[in-house]
């Protein structure tokens, strides 16, 4: 079983073997994705005076994959996110999504999880 790592709620990433400093890669891709966007998000005055960027989050939670139903279950969880803080319907309509390349694969069907606009469910966190 390859070394996968599901970081923050939006990504789920395999490491180069012997390479578990996933903290120095989302490190790297921040600093490497930030070059290319303007400056106008809202800053707070404590991250103004640590240089940081209003568009990430401070802090990510980690998790090392144990089983293929573990990999499984956080690949669902990220193909959820989307529909769960409302930027979409549907999984399908997050157009920047794995999910498509799952469905591409026979992995998951293209109306997976459905239309969520009004079932009144909840997803990702137990509560």
């Amino acid at each position: 079983m390859p070394s996968w790592f599901c970081l923050t709620t939006f990504t789920v990433w395999t490491s180069p073997e012997g390479d578990a400093d996933f903290a120095m890669r989302w490190q790297l891709m921040k600093s490497t994705l930030l070059c290319g966007l303007a400056r106008n998000e809202r800053i707070s005055q404590s991250r103004s005076v640590k240089g940081e960027r209003g568009i990430w989050q401070r802090r990510y939670w980690e998790h090392t994959i144990r089983d293929d139903v573990d990999f499984a279950r956080h690949v669902d969880y990220v193909h959820i996110n989307p529909v769960k803080h409302g930027l979409v319907k549907r999984v399908r309509d997050w157009a920047p999504s794995s999910f498509h390349r799952h469905v591409k694969l026979g992995n998951d069907p293209a109306d997976w999880a459905g239309d969520q606009s009004d079932d009144g469910r909840e997803y990702g966190e137990r509560g």
